[in-house]
């Protein structure tokens, strides 16, 4: 799945869904996070705790929009190619240093 396609997959896949409650395979109120992730082409990895995005730009560009959900995203201007230990344990203390919420306030966790 490349950077460019992930709505059109997530599109599909969301097709799919609609097909099996159209069969009857899929009651339509058991459409939960759970049946979505099912059915992604990454449904055998767990979603990412951290999105490293290089090259200055500050945006997901459209990659992995459903996984990414929850995730901390780190933005630096380092260009991949030259992306390296340094830059990366940069990324990681400032991974740690956030408050994991997973969508709640700091008072509801």
């Amino acid at each position: 799945m490349g950077a460019d396609r992930s709505r059109e997959t997530n599109k599909k896949k969301v097709q799919q869904i609609a097909t099996k409650v159209q069969d009857g395979k899929l009651a339509i109120e058991n459409i939960d996070d759970k049946v979505i992730s099912a059915n992604l082409s990454t449904h055998f990895m767990p979603d990412p705790d951290l999105l490293i995005r290089t090259g200055g730009e500050i945006r997901l560009s459209n990659y992995l929009l459903w996984q990414c959900a929850y995730s901390e995203l780190y933005f630096c201007d380092t260009f991949w190619p030259d992306f390296r230990e340094e830059e990366f344990c940069k990324a990681i203390y400032d991974y740690q240093q956030r408050e994991r919420r997973f969508g709640k306030t700091s008072e509801q966790i």
